[in-house]
């Protein structure tokens, strides 16, 4: 019984040892755990946060040596089931193990050894898929001043009737990747186009350049969200 419960306590640090590493790599606390048990597990990996585990060399030599610990431990705990009356067997041994491990977690959770970790084990993605596959944060969203909006035209907006040109300046970093009016996706004219009303404004670039150019259409956007959660409130309510 002493077996089981001292190897439990192996696994369980080697968890928190690995989502301690793959957070050094630049993962967020959820994922990292996700990651880790699914991998441990081996469940649930089919999930499309797999290719930032995959697409990372330390990511990807962590979750090989999970899978195999994984694979290790669960054979050693059906064979500890059949021979743990075994008299010549040496808990001694193996309580050493998650003494171990224990230091070694602290260790990793000290705060001087998180910077060291993380400029050692951050680094960047191999891309092996197209670009069209990545989420929009990782193609777009470099940058903490980078934004990507849709920006709807409001009925009682200045745009109404104009062109886009007489927002933008030359040397604004707002760009405007195309307008959304109804099932029509407006790209090649996008900046010659008269805007309507309902319009939506797909809008890439630094944000303070986009709220300074589209600072009313984004508070009626705001006003229009809020419009929407009272009403749906409303419902709920049965009102």
């Amino acid at each position: 019984m002493w077996f089981i419960v001292t190897y439990f306590a192996i696994v369980l640090l080697v968890i928190e040892i690995a989502v301690v590493l793959m957070r050094s790599t630049g993962l967020k606390y959820d994922i990292a755990r996700f990651q880790v048990i699914s991998l441990l597990t081996s469940t649930g990996f089919t999930t499309k946060e797999s290719e930032l585990v995959l697409g990372h060399p330390v990511r990807r030599r962590l979750g090989m040596f999970l899978i195999l610990f994984g694979v290790f431990s669960f054979a050693v705990i059906i064979s500890s089931i059949s021979s743990i009356l075994a008299p010549d067997l040496r808990i001694s041994y193996l309580a050493v193990i998650p003494v171990v491990l224990a230091l070694l977690l602290v260790v990793l959770k000290l705060p001087m050894t998180q910077p060291l970790l993380m400029n050692k084990f951050n680094l960047p993605l191999e891309r092996k898929f197209e670009i069209y596959e990545l989420p929009i944060n990782d193609v777009l969203l470099h940058c903490e001043d980078d934004a990507f909006l849709d920006i709807p035209v409001g009925p009682k907006s200045s745009l109404i009737g104009h062109t886009l040109d007489i927002r933008l300046k030359g040397d604004a970093d707002v760009n405007v990747l195309f307008i959304g009016r109804g099932t029509e996706t407006i790209r090649k004219d996008r900046l010659r186009t008269r805007l309507e009303s309902g319009d939506i404004l797909y809008i890439y670039g630094e944000k303070e350049e986009i709220d300074r150019a589209f600072g009313k259409e984004l508070e009626d956007k705001d006003g229009m969200m809020k419009d929407e959660i009272k009403a749906l409130s409303w419902i709920g309510r049965g009102g």
